[in-house]
Parts: C-alpha cells; sequence; structure tokens
C-alpha cells in the first residue's frame, strides 16, 4: 500500500534545517508531538507507543547534540503472538562533534554499556552489532549494524544537500544495556546524567532529580 506523503509544511520545515542543531531541534518536537513527520519514517506517525516514555531523554539528547534515529526500552514478557520476548534498552544516535562524542562513549563505557561505534567520515571498519531483541530466544533485532549508502538516504531524504552530507558522513554510536528486560533502562539515566536532564543526589545515585531544560 502507497504511504501518504509527508506534508508541505513538514517537509519545508525539514529542508530549512541547515545544522545539526537545527536538525536535533526539529528532532526533538516530533518526539515531543510537535512536528507531525519525520524523514525516513512513516508519514504522520510519531514515536511507537512502546518508547513513548523514553521522550523526555530522546529529546534532550537532541538537544545537546545528539540526533537519536532509533531506540527500544527494556522488556521482557509475553508477545501477542504468546511467545516470549527480551529487550535490552538500546537507542542509535549520530554525533558530529568530537569533545561530545567522547563524552559520550565515555560515560556509556564507564556504566558498562555495549557502545558499537561507525565512523563515516573516516572509513573506520565495521563493529559487529549487538543482539538486542529475541523472540523464544532466536535474535531478531540488533543494533550497531552498519548502514550502507542507501540506507542512508532512506534513513535522511529531503534534507539540505550540505546538511546531509553531514550527518550521512557523521560517526553513529550504538549503545545497548547488557540486561534484558526493565533492568537496562538504567541506561536511560545514564544518558540523562550527560545531558544534565537529571542530577544526581550525593545521598543516592540512584535517586535522581528530573532538573529544568533551558
Amino acid at each position: 500500500m502507497k504511504l501518504p506523503w509527508m506534508s508541505r509544511a513538514d517537509r519545508r520545515r525539514w529542508k530549512s534545517a541547515k545544522t545539526v542543531a537545527d536538525l536535533g531541534e526539529l528532532m526533538a518536537l516530533w518526539l515531543e508531538g510537535e512536528i507531525d513527520s519525520r524523514p525516513g519514517y512513516q508519514p504522520h506517525f510519531g514515536p511507537d507507543d512502546e518508547t513513548k516514555h523514553l521522550v523526555p531523554t530522546l529529546a534532550a539528547l537532541c538537544r545537546a547534540g545528539y540526533v537519536t534515529t532509533q531506540s527500544q526500552p527494556g522488556f521482557a514478557g509475553t508477545g501477542a503472538d504468546g511467545l516470549w520476548w527480551e529487550q535490552r534498552a538500546a537507542v542509535e544516535l549520530v554525533v558530529t562533534d568530537d569533545d561530545l562524542f567522547h563524552r559520550l562513549v565515555d560515560a556509556a563505557t564507564d556504566a558498562g554499556m555495549f557502545v558499537r561505534v561507525h565512523d563515516y567520515s573516516r572509513g573506520r571498519r565495521p563493529e559487529y552489532p549487538v543482539a538486542a531483541t529475541t523472540r523464544d530466544g532466536e535474535v531478531v533485532t540488533a543494533f550497531g549494524g552498519r548502514i550502507g549508502r542507501a540506507d542512508m538516504a532512506i534513513q535522511w531524504p529531503g534534507l539540505d544537500r550540505a546538511l546531509y552530507d553531514q550527518v550521512a558522513h557523521g560517526t553513529y554510536v550504538s549503545i545497548v544495556a547488557p540486561e534484558y528486560g526493565t533492568a537496562g533502562e538504567r541506561l536511560w539515566v545514564v544518558l540523562d546524567f550527560l545531558t544534565g536532564l537529571r542530577r544526581e543526589d550525593p545521598a543516592n545515585p540512584w535517586n535522581t532529580v528530573i532538573g529544568e531544560q533551558g
């Protein structure tokens, strides 16, 4: 079935983005429901229901210079098909600033997360992806796989040419919690500390307070 087209207003909005910061702000607004459609995603659809509780974390990442491209929460339980599903919390994003890249990788590594990096600006050799979802013990999805040139064009259609070249040759980072199920949801706390969305209570490192975003 042919999918409906993105509205003319939305196409103009995404085409008007000239910098990664512009792109991150638009992605954050799409996550928050302020924009109807985004490039590389079914028109007139927002984030999946399972990721709605992740919107504040993902939007803060986008506004901090990390443009998220896909994510999933930690989960373990019986699926709609009656089979046992297990998910690791995971996120993939693109970053073009070296300092931001090192801050992200250091924070994720220090927290014991799996990290996969594909640097498209330097032709870095692909790393092995990480299994992220299983169905009755069989792996059905993974994070950290290399994105081909054709896939990149599908993921970022309609962008300003110079901005497209920047994100298509950026560094793509996949971060995956080692634990399956809700225990891996600690990934989002790690990322919230990174962006400043949460601040740590010195008396209890896991009792966090949501901070205000400027």
